[in-house]
C-alpha cells in the first residue's frame, strides 16, 4: 500500500480532489444562467445556446473511456493534473472571447478537461486511503460532485448581478489555481506501477475511434430531442448509428489486447450490480434536476440565485446520509442499505409528484431532503462496491466506465424526461383565446406563456401554464420514482451484502 495512505495528510489529499470534481459539477450548471445573457451580448442563436451546453456535455461522454486507460498507463495523478491545467486554460480564455463560436469551442475544451478529471480522481480515492476508509471518501467525493449541480446556478446569478457574462468563466480560475497547488503538494507521486510497461500492449485506437464516434452519435442525436422530437431524422439516425457503432466497440473490446473497457469486470456481481445502481440512482437525481429548478423559477417565481439555494436541502440530506451509510453498511449489507436507500428515494421523488403550484417551499424542502437522503444511502455503497471490485492496476478503466454510464446514462434519461414533461405540459396547457404567435409561445415552454401572459395581463393563461407544467412534472417525478423502485428491487436480488476488496 502506497505511504500516502498512511499519511495524515490524506484528508488534505481529498481536500484537493473536492476542489477538482466540485469545479466541473460547478460548470455543468453555471453556465445555463448565462444563456440568455450570451445571446444579447454575442448575438446567439438558439442553436448556438445548444451547443454551448451541448459541446461540454458531449466532450465530457465521449473523452471518459479512453482516459481511464491512459490514467493507468501514464498515471493518475499525472492526466488528473493535465485536465485541471486545461480546464483552467479553457475558462480563462472563455473569459475574454468575443463570439459565440469562441464560447462552444472554450466549452468543448473544457468538457474534455473535466473528462479527464472525473474518473481519474475517483481512482486516486483507492490510492489515498486505505479499504475501511475508502467509502467515507466517496461519501465526500460524491457530496462535492452533486454540491456543483445546484450551486452552479446560485453561483451564476451572483455573478451575472455584479459583473459581466465572463465572470462565470473567470471564476474557475483561481478554483483551478488552488486545485493544481493542492494537486501537486497532497496527491501522492505516480510511482512504478503507473508508467508505461518496457512491452506495454498497444493502445486500443480501434475501440477508442469506435467509442468515441459511437457515443458521440448517441449523444449528439439525443442533444437534438427536445427541438426535434424522437422521431425526426435528425435524431433517428444518429441513435441508429450510435447504438450499431457501440456494437461493434463491445465486440472489438472482447478481442483486444488491452481494452479501453475490461468486459470481464461485469463477471463481478460487485462491479455490474454496483455500477447499474448508481446508474438507476443517478437517472432519477437528474430527472429531479431538470424539473425542479424549473418549477422553483417559473411556478414558483424565485430567481436564479433563490432556486439554487432552495436545492440546496437535496445535498444536506445526502450529507446526512453520506455519514449514516459508513456505519450501516458494515453492520447489515450492501444489499440491505441499497435498496433501502433506493425505495427512500423513490418516497421523496413520489412525494414530489404531488406538488400543486400552490405548495410552499417547506413542503418542497422536505420531499427534496428525503430524496437527499435516500440517494446518498444508495450511491456511496454502490459506489464502494464498484470501487472494491477493481483490481489496484484497474481503477481507471473501472471509473471511466462508471462515470461514462451514469453521464450517458443522464443525457438520455433528461432526453426522454423532458419529452415527458413538455408533452405533459402540452396536454394540459389552454391557448385556445390567444392569437397563433402568441399560443405558439406559449406552447413553447412555461416562461414562454409567462411572459405572454404578463404582456397580455392575462392571469387565467398564467394559472393554465403552472397547472400545465405541475402536471408534466409530476409525470416526470412518478416515471423516475418507479424506476427507483426497479433498481430498489434489483439492488436487493443481486447486490453482495459487503463491499470487499478483494
Amino acid at each position: 500500500m502506497v505511504e500516502a495512505v498512511r499519511s495524515a495528510r490524506r484528508w488534505w489529499a481529498l481536500g484537493a480532489l473536492v476542489v477538482s470534481v466540485l469545479v466541473v459539477g460547478l460548470d455543468g450548471t453555471v453556465i445555463n444562467v448565462a444563456l440568455p445573457t450570451l445571446a444579447g451580448e454575442l448575438g446567439a442563436d438558439n442553436q448556438q445556446l445548444l451547443w454551448i451546453g451541448g459541446g461540454y456535455l458531449l466532450t465530457f461522454s465521449v473523452a471518459m473511456l479512453p482516459v481511464g486507460r491512459l490514467g493507468d498507463r501514464l498515471g493518475h495523478r499525472r492526466v488528473l493534473t493535465a485536465g485541471t491545467a486545461l480546464f483552467g486554460a479553457a475558462s480563462l480564455a472563455g473569459a475574454f472571447t468575443g463570439s459565440a463560436g469562441g464560447v462552444i469551442a472554450v466549452r468543448t475544451a473544457m468538457g474534455l478537461g473535466a473528462a479527464m478529471i472525473m474518473p481519474v480522481s475517483m481512482a486516486l480515492l483507492s490510492r489515498v486511503f486505505p479499504p475501511e476508509e475508502v467509502p467515507r471518501a466517496i461519501a465526500v467525493w460524491t457530496a462535492a460532485a452533486s454540491l456543483g449541480m445546484p450551486a452552479g446556478p446560485v453561483i451564476g446569478g451572483w455573478l451575472l448581478n455584479h459583473f459581466w457574462w465572463g465572470s462565470v468563466f473567470l471564476f474557475n480560475v483561481p478554483v483551478v489555481a488552488v486545485a493544481l497547488l493542492a494537486s501537486t503538494l497532497l496527491l501522492p507521486a505516480d510511482g512504478p506501477r503507473d508508467r508505461v510497461r518496457t512491452r506495454p500492449a498497444p493502445f486500443d485506437w480501434s475501440g477508442t475511434a469506435l467509442g468515441t464516434v459511437g457515443i458521440t452519435a448517441l449523444v449528439y442525436g439525443t442533444i437534438l430531442v427536445p427541438a426535434d422530437g424522437w422521431t425526426s431524422p435528425a435524431v433517428l439516425g444518429p441513435l441508429t448509428a450510435g447504438a450499431l457503432l457501440l456494437a461493434l466497440f463491445v465486440r472489438r473490446q472482447r478481442r483486444a489486447a488491452e481494452p479501453l473497457v475490461d468486459l470481464a469486470l461485469f463477471a463481478d456481481r460487485r462491479f455490474s450490480w454496483g455500477t447499474l445502481t448508481a446508474v438507476f440512482g443517478n437517472f432519477t437525481v437528474m430527472g429531479i434536476l431538470f424539473v425542479v429548478p424549473q418549477y422553483l423559477e417559473a411556478v414558483q417565481g424565485y430567481d436564479a440565485f433563490g432556486t439554487g439555494l432552495r436545492i440546496l436541502p437535496l445535498i444536506g440530506g445526502l450529507m446526512i446520509s453520506a455519514a449514516l451509510s459508513e456505519g450501516l453498511v458494515p453492520r447489515i449489507g450492501a444489499r440491505a442499505v441499497v435498496p433501502a436507500g433506493l425505495v427512500l428515494l423513490a418516497v421523496g421523488v413520489l412525494l414530489g409528484a404531488r406538488a400543486t403550484p400552490d405548495s410552499g417551499y417547506g413542503f418542497t424542502a422536505l420531499w427534496l431532503t428525503v430524496v437527499g437522503v435516500g440517494f446518498g444511502l444508495a450511491i456511496v455503497p454502490s459506489t464502494s462496491i464498484v470501487m472494491a471490485a477493481l483490481p489496484e492496476e484497474r481503477t481507471g478503466v473501472g471509473t471511466s466506465v462508471l462515470e461514462t454510464l451514469q453521464q450517458v446514462g443522464g443525457v438520455l434519461g433528461v432526453a426522454a424526461l423532458g419529452s415527458l414533461l413538455g408533452a405533459g405540459y402540452l396536454s394540459r396547457i389552454d391557448v385556445t383565446a390567444l392569437p397563433a404567435p402568441a399560443a405558439a409561445t406559449a406552447r413553447d415552454s412555461v416562461a414562454g406563456a409567462a411572459a405572454v401572459a404578463a404582456e397580455r395581463h392575462d392571469t387565467a393563461l398564467l394559472s393554465s401554464a403552472h397547472e400545465a407544467f405541475v402536471h408534466g412534472m409530476g409525470s416526470v417525478l412518478t416515471v423516475s420514482g418507479t424506476v427507483a423502485l426497479l433498481a430498489a428491487s434489483l439492488a436487493a436480488a443481486f447486490l453482495p451484502g459487503r463491499a470487499i476488496r478483494s
